[in-house]
């Protein structure tokens, strides 16, 4: 069976769950709102990292599994929409 999601984007996940986590904890511990902010606003960068990982792998595994030419147009306009929505 293929792997639908590489290990690379799992392990990005599993760093970004130890972020939050971490972030989390700062919370607790009462941390200035400029620390939590700051981790927040990197975790959210990781997060749209890999919104763009999983888009362009599925883009590409539509594009090289699909033979007929309006598929592929079909397909970026899908990746381009979920881009979109990830904003």
């Amino acid at each position: 069976m293929e792997k639908v999601y590489e290990d690379k984007i799992i392990h990005r996940m599993n760093r970004i769950e130890g972020q939050l986590h971490g972030i989390i904890r700062m919370m607790k511990e009462e941390a200035s709102c400029k620390d939590v902010v700051t981790q927040l606003s990197a975790t959210r960068s990781a997060i749209d990292r890999v919104i763009g990982l999983v888009v362009s792998e599925n883009l590409i595994e539509c594009v090289t599994n699909d033979e007929t030419d309006d598929n592929h147009e079909q397909a970026v306009a899908e990746a381009v929409q979920l881009l979109l929505k990830s904003r």
